[in-house]
């Protein structure tokens, strides 16, 4: 898939810049990098936490969803250094970028990650209103975890391949 020739030639001077700076590379690629493990880091951590409070008392899950709270500016600050970097790496190479199936199947899980932070979001809001046992908002904070730290791997996989296939 050709890129638009207008895209290329927008990009073209970050593309020599940075072809032709070891240090701009090192600082893009460092971004990109801590970003994600930022981002993931606390993602990973918070949803282990989440699958593991499932099976504890109710004071230990409600304890845990009281902490998630906390963590969402952490994983959102690593998103953006992640989404920002992200674009310093498409702009240096937008046309091997653009026509790798790779590339758009990790921004897609990508998209996936973001609506499922959000869904996460709101049954977090949801369980604050009723943190009872029996809430079914449970199971669902459950299955939300699970697929974050899913998503996390296979994201950061697609990132490896990418700088291998590309």
């Amino acid at each position: 898939m050709k890129p638009p020739e207008s895209l290329v030639s927008l990009f073209q001077p970050w593309n020599d810049f940075y072809s032709h700076s070891k240090a701009a590379a090192t600082i893009v690629i460092f971004l990109h990098v801590g970003g994600l493990l930022l981002a993931g880091g606390f993602a990973i951590a918070a949803d282990r936490a989440t699958i593991r409070s499932m099976g504890r008392s109710p004071d230990t899950r409600t304890a845990q969803l009281k902490e998630l709270a906390t963590i969402h500016r952490w994983v959102i600050t690593g998103l953006v250094v992640v989404i920002v970097s992200g674009l310093g790496l498409l702009a240096s190479d937008f046309e091997t970028f653009w026509g790798s199936w790779i590339y758009w199947l990790k921004m897609a899980l990508v998209a996936v990650l973001l609506i499922n932070g959000l869904q996460m979001t709101r049954v977090e809001k949801s369980l604050e209103l009723d943190p009872s046992e029996t809430s079914p908002k449970w199971s669902a904070l459950h299955r939300t975890a699970l697929t974050s730290l899913t998503l996390w791997f296979v994201t950061t996989f697609l990132g490896v391949a990418l700088a291998n296939f590309a």
